[in-house]
């Protein structure tokens, strides 16, 4: 006999939201005992609607020993999810599937001494979980994260990530993290300009930025944003020689579409 549909989420509370902009919003909720996720993965988020749900899925921000769960999310015109968000406050009801899930981990890779990773968008989601722990900082020598918009009011972690030098699991090897704002629709102090991920690969200007020489044997890359930006960002690493990850043919490249 199959499961209730009641047995596989549970109902949380929703502790606090941050509206960024019109359009960007992060918030929390509570977090039952029994929820675990590994830094990367998404959940799935829901509400009733009428006699059925609307279920939709988002990465995790929080790291995996926090004792709540943090979102980013894109509201969307017209949007049925996009308008429960914009409409929510704090102490309302959300529903979590019990169970997290995908495969955008880094400890998939066997290898590799520098891991960049690569975002727009809410697909910074993922990496702001996988940067708080404190294994990743351990294994890999650099890190680095760059991070595109179309407007710099978009840049909404760039304070979370420079307090990560006095984050007590990670201060100690913050000196190992690059991060890497690009705006894409105009020019910002500090940031790449102009162009977007898979040209700053091309033409070497994420490199030269980052102030290191990307390579085969030490060079492993995730990638997480819009579907466009994913698929030209992949091509643009396999035109310079670099292959997908796979678990029996293990490569350089692991992707995933924001969520």
């Amino acid at each position: 006999m199959a499961a209730s549909p009641e047995a596989k989420f549970t109902e949380e509370k929703v502790l606090w939201i941050k509206h960024h902009t019109p359009k960007l919003m992060t918030f929390a909720i509570s977090r039952p005992e029994s929820y675990r996720f590994s830094a990367g993965q998404f959940s799935r988020l829901g509400f009733r609607d009428g006699e059925g749900f609307i279920w939709r899925a988002y990465s995790v921000v929080s790291a995996e020993y926090a004792d709540t769960l943090e979102y980013f999310a894109v509201l969307i015109e017209g949007g049925p999810m996009s308008a429960r968000f914009a409409a929510m406050k704090e102490g309302d009801t959300i529903l979590l599937d019990k169970t997290a899930t995908g495969f955008l981990l880094p400890e998939r890779f066997p290898d590799g001494k520098d891991l960049v990773m690569l975002c727009t968008g809410s697909g910074i989601a993922p990496f702001l979980s996988i940067i708080e722990q404190p294994e990743i900082w351990q294994r890999f020598d650099r890190l680095v994260l760059a991070h595109s918009v179309s407007y710099a009011d978009e840049l909404i972690f760039n304070q979370r990530l420079a307090d990560l030098k006095e984050h007590p699991l990670i201060e100690e090897y913050f000196h190992k993290f690059t991060f890497v704002p690009v705006t894409t629709r105009e020019e910002t102090e500090g940031a790449l300009s102009g162009k977007r991920i898979p040209e700053l690969l091309k033409n070497g200007g994420l490199e030269e930025k980052v102030g290191f020489k990307f390579t085969k044997a030490d060079t492993r890359f995730m990638v997480c944003g819009n579907p466009a930006m994913v698929k030209d960002t992949f091509q643009a690493l396999m035109d310079l020689g670099y292959a997908m990850h796979r678990n029996r043919i293990p490569g350089e490249i692991m992707m995933e579409n924001g969520f």
